[in-house]
This record gives structure tokens, sequence and C-alpha cells, in this order.
């Protein structure tokens, strides 16, 4: 697979184009998914695989690479389906997501192709509830299918989403009550755990799954003659999403006098790339690696505090 991953340099240029390039790949059968490049660290043949006792069976073992051992999942299993059987011939996509790395198991890796955001929509209303996709696409007419890597990885290895004792207390619960979060993301999973958390601290929660929704619901807002930075205590925003991703969404904000005040965290698991430099070109207040509760309860916490002691 060598040449098949661009340098993460040449990859932050697509950072507030709302672009996205995605590495193609196949599961057994002719379907063909996609994955963010942004999450993706390497893709190798699959290597000797250590069966760990006890796990759950969507991770076939553990494999040693580059000097760490990393868990294998099978994308196969994962999604429902039977699981890969030619493991010899099979590719390991090393992906980073939420800080943590894992492989995932999958039968041939084709092709990265460089796309607009815009050309990704959310899945069909008919899918029903128990799908594994976030967003849908179409390359020379075939469908392309996304899928949620954050339910899948909730489901092998659940995170808790319990908020420690003392990160919120009494006094910031109360100042809470008149507060409101907006908070954008695709996941299903990612915006239940949100909510949550934000619903622990105290705050009112308006909870959308894309970045267009999101410019919608803040300039009807401004066409309103009200003031979003001053009516939302922060925007929390992803930033992988259809439609417009959280780069954008920022950059749209920022380029709209009337909302241009209001406090914009990208949570993001795009842990392994992100830094600051791109926060500070998009013109976002801060970023978080998802999920972790305490973290994201106490930033909340904080805002509530300097939005008290400016108040």
């Amino acid at each position: 697979m060598a040449g098949v991953m661009d340098s993460v340099n040449q990859r932050t240029q697509l950072v507030g184009q709302n672009r996205l390039e995605l590495l193609l790949f196949r599961l057994d059968g002719g379907q063909l998914y996609g994955i963010n490049v942004f999450k993706v660290k390497e893709v190798l043949q699959c290597p000797k695989l250590t069966i760990m006792p006890k796990s759950s069976p969507v991770v076939r073992g553990v494999a040693s690479i580059r000097g760490g051992t990393i868990p294998i999942l099978d994308l196969s299993m994962a999604t429902g389906r039977p699981p890969l059987q030619d493991l010899q011939n099979s590719f390991v996509i090393i992906t980073e997501y939420n800080t943590k790395v894992q492989g995932f198991l999958v039968h041939s890796v084709e092709r990265i192709v460089n796309m607009n955001w815009e050309e990704i929509h959310p899945p069909p209303k008919g899918a029903g509830r128990d799908h594994y996709l976030t967003a849908v696409t179409r390359l020379d007419k075939e469908l392309v299918e996304i899928l949620d890597v954050e339910k899948i990885l909730a489901e092998v290895a659940p995170t808790s989403e319990v908020i420690s004792v003392g990160v919120v207390d009494a006094n910031t619960q109360n100042k809470a009550l008149s507060k409101h979060v907006l908070i954008v993301d695709d996941s299903s999973v990612a915006r239940k755990q949100v909510i949550r958390c934000l619903q622990t601290v105290g705050v009112e929660v308006t909870a959308l799954n894309d970045g267009r929704q999101a410019l919608d619901y803040l300039r009807n807002m401004a066409d309103e003659g009200r003031h979003p930075g001053e009516e939302l205590l922060m925007l929390i925003s992803d930033i992988e999403m259809p439609e417009m991703d959280g780069y954008t969404l920022t950059a749209e904000i920022r380029g709209d006098a009337r909302m241009q005040k209001l406090h914009i965290l990208l949570h993001t698991s795009l842990s392994g790339v992100f830094n600051q430099a791109m926060v500070k070109k998009v013109g976002a207040d801060d970023f978080l690696p998802k999920f972790r509760p305490d973290d994201l309860a106490s930033r909340v916490v904080a805002r509530i505090n300097e939005v008290d002691q400016t108040s």
C-alpha cells in the first residue's frame, strides 16, 4: 500500500474548504465503503493475529505493529455480517479515534478520493434505526457507505459516560439552568453522549445533525434580530459531517458579523492529526477529543463561569 497515504501537511490544506479525502474499501461482497483519511494512520496486509480471551467476538485478535499492540476489529462482524474468512489476503486499516488506536479488518482497500462534503449526504430515511451509517455518497455511479465508527466502537468497547463527583457543583448547576448550548454531530451515539453529559451539567440543549442544519439554525436566529453569541452559551460541533463539516461551519460563523461572538468548541474524534493550528485557521475557540465526559463538562462549566463573571 505504499503511496496510498498523503502527508498530514497536505491533508490539512483541505481544512475550511468543506472537503475531505475518503479511503475506499470493501468487505466481503460488492458494497463500497469509505473512511476519512484523517482518521487513518496506516494500511497494511493483515498481520499475524493473537487471539485475546474474553474479548468481543468482533475483535479478531491483537497484532504487534510498530512496537505497539493493537486490537483488530472485523468490520464485517461489527456491522452484523458474517466474519471475514480469508485473513491472509485481507487488509487492516490502522486508525485513531478518540485518542485510541485500533485496526479495522477489511477484505480489500481500493484508493483515495478527494470529495466535497456537499456531496456527502445523510443516510436514507428508510435505513431504519439500527444501521451503522453516518452518511452516503455516490462515486462513478456507485453507492459509497460511510460507517458510524463511533457507534461500532461504543458497542465493542463502551466508555463511561458518568461525570466524576466534583466536576459540577450545585452552584454551577443552578447557573446552568438559564444557559442554552447548541450541539452538532452526525453520529447518533455521539449526540446522545453529549446530550447526557450536558444535561448532567444542567444546561438546555438543542441537538442538530450536521453543519448545514446548524448554520441555517443560527442564521434564522440572526434574521429574527436575535444574537446567537448572547443567547447561546456555546456551540459544540463535530468536524466530520455530511453537507457541511465543522471547519466550514466555524468559518461561516466567523464570517457573519451577526454571530461572530459565538463561542465554538470543536469536539472531535480526529485526535491523531488535529492541532491548534487548525483551530486558529478556522477561528474556533477550542477543541476537545471525544469522548471524555469530565473534560467536556469542565469546558462547559468554565464557559458558564466565564459568562457569569462578565455579565
